[in-house]
């Protein structure tokens, strides 16, 4: 079995983070929309960005089953939260795997200890789930390079210190004249919109970008010139993983505050966990989190062994994103009136579940990435 006494372990000590430390100002947080840095800070004093990061560059060297139990269990707590720790893995994972040893070296230190604060940049206008529609470029000068252009949408965008920029390098090559740029966004011509105000995970940060004439060093460049949608579309597998594991830890949430509250809750003289149709709902909403746990290790543990796991980290994503808009709508539902009021958990978890099924490619894209392995590589397991 490949839940070990590790993972345990792993387990034992985000949920204990989650409940000492997310919870008692989850509720806060989204309430102010505040960028939490004392509690990043914390995580990584506990070593809970870069899961995957080797030991000898600076990381803890878990896999990506240890990586899954801690989103789960951040995301439990507040999903906000487990948003900064999936960025950090998917940035270091990018760094890893593409990075020079001088960018490691330099970057990796800082990123992990929450020092510096991090951006993914790929979202345009033009360019969601289409990548290929992507209009921000970067030119030679000289020994370096000039990026112009802008996106949207960007987690982190108006607290991050850096961002990894996809942008074209040659506007006639598609897929293969993109590139993966490192950015300092202190730098000259590096500007933030203002800051947009979400439905759910308000506590994540997210804005818009603008590049006007930002000189970039050749050291800038992550990885190889024409290789940045390639290299983008390595880390997706995980990131899928990361956000089925994050939409697992909004249902065991749901869940548990539903459970709690039927308990107590009495209506004609006994509990309404007596009665069948509530108990239906905390059936349903226990199968499929569950489900929907089981779907995300698996396709971790592909990851892990190497093996093709494109399909199964799609069907976790997909399922785990479903199960979380349609279980934590149930979980509201057994609160009834009181489940629409704002403070009250699920309200929150209701409205913190729908992106789930958004970000990190939309569910209907997961349908067709699921439908196009059936069909070239067959419907065994």
């Amino acid at each position: 079995m490949y839940f070990s006494a590790l993972h345990e372990q792993v387990r034992d000590m985000a949920r204990g983070f989650a409940d000492d430390v997310i919870r008692p100002v989850a509720e806060a947080l989204d309430h102010e929309e505040r960028f939490p840095a004392e509690i990043y800070d914390q995580m990584a004093e506990l070593g809970l960005f870069g899961i995957c990061v080797p030991e000898d560059m600076g990381g803890p060297g878990f896999d990506t089953v240890a990586y899954a139990v801690v989103m789960e269990e951040l995301s439990r707590g507040y999903a906000s939260i487990a948003d900064q720790c999936g960025l950090v893995e998917l940035i270091s994972t990018l760094l890893v795997a593409h990075g020079t040893p001088a960018q490691c070296d330099h970057w990796l230190p800082q990123i992990l200890a929450a020092k510096k604060k991090v951006a993914y940049c790929i979202t345009e206008p033009e360019a969601g789930t289409d990548v290929s529609g992507i209009r921000t470029t970067a030119s030679r000068d000289g020994d370096g390079w000039v990026l112009n252009g802008g996106k949207i949408w960007i987690h982190n965008a108006p607290v991050a210190d850096v961002g990894f920029v996809l942008a074209r390098t040659d506007v006639d090559a598609g897929h293969r004249g993109m590139s993966i740029f490192i950015v300092d966004f202190h730098a000259d011509g590096v500007t933030r919109g203002p800051k947009e105000h979400k439905m759910g995970q308000r506590a994540s940060q997210v804005g818009p970008l603008n590049f006007d004439d930002v000189k970039l060093p050749p050291e800038a460049l992550l990885g190889v010139e024409g290789r940045g949608f390639h290299m983008m579309m390595s880390v997706l597998d995980k990131g899928r993983v990361g956000i089925g594991a994050l939409a697992v830890g909004i249902g065991q949430a749901g869940l548990e505050a539903a459970v709690e509250y039927a308990a107590q809750r009495r209506q004609f003289q006994k509990p309404i966990a007596d009665f069948q149709g509530v108990q239906w709902l905390l059936a349903d909403i226990a199968k499929d989190v569950e489900a929907a746990r089981l779907l995300v290790h698996s396709a971790a543990h592909k990851l892990d062994m190497g093996a093709d796991a494109t399909k199964a980290c799609s069907m976790a994503k997909c399922f785990a994103g479903d199960m979380a808009v349609t279980r934590s709508a149930d979980a509201v539902q057994v609160f009834g009136g009181s489940g629409y009021i704002r403070g009250f958990e699920v309200e929150r978890l209701y409205r913190d579940a729908k992106i789930t099924q958004i970000y990190e490619g939309t569910n209907q894209i997961q349908r067709m990435i699921i439908a196009r392995e059936l069909m070239s590589k067959g419907a065994a397991p």
